[in-house]
């Protein structure tokens, strides 16, 4: 099983910034690289507890589908989607919030197992593990942006 752990810290109040982690049309935002979008499930605004989503996006040339559902919330400090149905043998990703002096530390912690035994786990060597890290980075520079220009209205 692999784990990337990012700390994001943003401008803005801790609300806000876990709002604007669960909001759908902010995530379509940030994954427009890969033509990522919401095509079953809440596809617009604020996702919530047992509530699922299913994307569709390009990643390595392919298109492909990922449903999650939110299985744990914690209004403000924390919630976590995991995979219903995809291309991973097991997908979850951790959302943590806390707030200090006026910043939103986020810390997101995503765990997933590939399939297909040694050749998935040396496909996320090669570059799974990279372009995930580079998605969850991408997406957390768009939050920043989105909930930095929030805080200054």
């Amino acid at each position: 099983m692999t784990t990337i752990n990012l700390t994001t810290k943003i401008k803005a109040s801790q609300k806000i910034v876990f709002d604007a982690s669960r909001n759908i049309d902010i995530h379509q935002q940030s994954a427009s690289k890969s033509n990522e979008v919401a095509i079953a499930g809440v596809t617009s605004g604020l996702i919530n507890l047992n509530e699922t989503v299913t994307w569709r996006g390009k990643h390595f040339g392919f298109y492909l589908t990922h449903k999650s559902r939110i299985t744990a919330m914690n209004f403000n400090n924390y919630f976590v989607d995991e995979m219903e149905e995809g291309k991973f043998k097991f997908f979850k990703h951790e959302h943590f919030f806390e707030e200090e002096n006026g910043v939103t530390i986020m810390k997101d912690k995503m765990q997933y197992e590939t399939p297909a035994g040694i050749f998935g786990k040396w496909f996320d060597v090669l570059f799974l593990e990279n372009h995930l890290t580079h998605f969850l980075l991408e997406r957390n520079k768009t939050l920043k942006k989105v909930c930095e220009e929030i805080n200054l209205i």
